[in-house]
């Protein structure tokens, strides 16, 4: 009895249980266990390339738009500049001024219709009017600034609000060579400011956003020389059309239009780290596997994106109720200020020099191509704070020794080593120009940046609005002039001592993300520097 026991509870023990059913897991979940995960800054240093083919043809093709942004800013250096004048039966050109004279007895040497002031009569007690249209069109950018910033940043995209921005900047420019007098004029400069706000704020960030962190000081730098190619351009387009103002708007309304249709739609890519940020995973990677197969080279199939831990929709909202990340960006927004003010500021006072304007405007556009050599060669051996201080202050003292040579006779014209400063000056405000651009792109996650620099560039926009207003001063009073531009030049310089080094730094994608980041990296700088002391 007790053997039969035995062997029952041994066959018990041996016969197979019957197993719970247990259904396979879903073929989503089996995928994404053997995937690897990695950030788009990874998938671009790792397997698309930091810097190759794809991606210098990217920034080339966004960088054309700065062509259109600088000829629509600076057309008025031709357009609103006063021409000479002389007496009638007289072919010898006057100085001084007409007001004292009656108004038939001198005439415009260029005709009435070579610019508005000659056209609408604005000198003597309507001079006041002449700085208007000037002040009105970037105080329409800094409104545009505002609004593009947080379509690219929310709702277009970079690639869809330089489309939209190259449109409205075509079809404004347009209409203001239809303007019937100076007050439709200023609010259609107003309207074009507006437009064109988009151009400058989205290419910078679409450029920068499609390389690794080692190129995206020099990849900024590209955009900034192409628009000296269109500032090089205004006296070649000018000079032809100087009998007529009208022409001129004309002329440059038709190369953003063509841009826009022929070049941006079909052949520039959106920026990956935006569909990213946006949860357009797929969309992200078929943009970086196409810049790795025009790099000669390819993504792993396996390999997918890592969403960004936070998406935030209200990107401005989050940006000023973070402490440190709006103290950050009204440092950036006080240097811009200064920066825009004389960068804007030496350009449009060609004018009350006593040479040639094609000349000068030509010679000051060359100033542009050493400050993208010098400050793109400087940007890959020194920080970004020490290339933007510097060059703020140079063009600081240049103002101030301009001073020396204004007080010459009491005037400011006519003085080659005072050309030279101004041109010297110029060189060192737009390296400072450029630089900042580049500084504020790595300061900024992805989920704010198009809003941080839409924001640098209504300071910018700011400070370039009064600009108009020094240069008319500066025909009364050019050492005040000279003293004012030197002194908000060396506070920009200043500034910037408070904000954070970024170079070689990754590009973060959420505030919360780069906040803890930066803590870490702070910690653990502060432990090395202990290991050493």
């Amino acid at each position: 009895m007790d053997e039969l026991q035995e062997l029952v509870i041994h066959a018990n023990t041996e016969a197979p249980q019957p197993k719970e059913e247990q259904e396979p897991p879903p073929p989503r979940e089996v995928a994404e266990a053997n995937t690897e995960s990695s950030t788009v800054d990874e998938v671009i240093e790792e397997h698309v390339g930091s810097f190759g083919c794809a991606q210098l043809l990217q920034v080339f093709l966004v960088s054309l738009a700065w062509i259109f942004d600088s000829q629509n800013t600076l057309v008025t250096v031709f357009s609103d500049a006063q021409p000479p004048w002389r007496l009638k039966g007289s072919k010898e050109v006057a100085t001084g001024s007409m007001c004292r004279l009656e108004r038939g007895a001198w005439e415009w040497v260029g005709g009435n219709s070579s610019s508005i002031i000659a056209e609408w009569g604005l000198v003597c007690d309507r001079k006041f009017l002449a700085s208007l249209p000037a002040s009105m069109f970037f105080l329409g950018s800094l409104f545009g600034s505002a609004l593009n910033g947080r379509l690219a940043d929310t709702h277009l995209g970079r690639k869809k609000t330089v489309l939209l921005s190259c449109i409205l900047t075509s079809v404004t420019a347009f209409l203001t060579s239809l303007s019937p007098n100076v007050w439709v004029y200023t609010f259609l400069r107003f309207s074009n400011g507006f437009a064109r706000s988009g151009i400058g704020i989205c290419c910078i960030v679409l450029s920068t956003e499609s390389v690794g962190r080692k190129w995206r000081g020099q990849v900024g730098q590209y955009g900034f020389f192409l628009f000296t190619v269109g500032f090089l351009s205004l006296p070649v387009i000018a000079y032809p059309t100087r009998t007529s103002w009208r022409n001129i708007y004309r002329v440059i309304s038709s190369f953003p239009f063509a841009y826009a249709l022929f070049v941006l739609l079909p052949f520039v890519s959106e920026s990956p780290r935006w569909l990213s940020i946006r949860g357009r995973n797929e969309e992200a990677m078929q943009v970086l596997n196409k810049l790795a197969r025009l790099n000669g080279k390819q993504i792993p199939v396996d390999l997918r994106i890592t969403a960004p831990a936070t998406q935030s929709n209200a990107t401005h909202k989050g940006l000023w109720t973070t402490g440190w990340a709006a103290k950050r960006m009204v440092l950036v927004m006080l240097t811009g200020f200064g920066v825009g003010f004389v960068y804007y500021g030496v350009q449009l006072n060609v004018e009350n020099l006593n040479f040639n304007v094609y000349l000068t405007v030509a010679v000051n556009a060359l100033m542009e191509i050493p400050a993208v050599v010098f400050g793109s060669a400087l940007l890959g051996l020194m920080t970004r704070r020490a290339v933007f201080s510097t060059s703020a202050l140079l063009a600081g003292a240049s103002c101030f020794f301009c001073i020396f040579f204004s007080s010459k006779g009491g005037k400011s014209k006519g003085s080659w080593p005072q050309l030279s400063l101004e041109a010297f000056g110029f060189m060192a405000a737009s390296m400072a120009y450029d630089v900042l651009y580049i500084y504020c792109v790595e300061l900024f996650p992805t989920n704010v940046r198009n809003f941080a620099v839409s924001m640098l560039r209504q300071a910018l926009m700011l400070g370039a609005a009064i600009a108009p207003i020094l240069v008319a001063l500066g025909r009364l009073s050019p050492r005040l002039s000279f003293v004012i531009f030197g002194g908000f030049s060396v506070l920009s310089g200043v500034f910037t001592f408070w904000l954070p080094e970024t170079r070689n730094t990754p590009l973060y994608e959420t505030l919360e993300q780069q906040e803890r980041e930066e803590k870490r990296s702070s910690a653990s700088n502060a432990q090395v520097e202990l290991v050493k002391q």
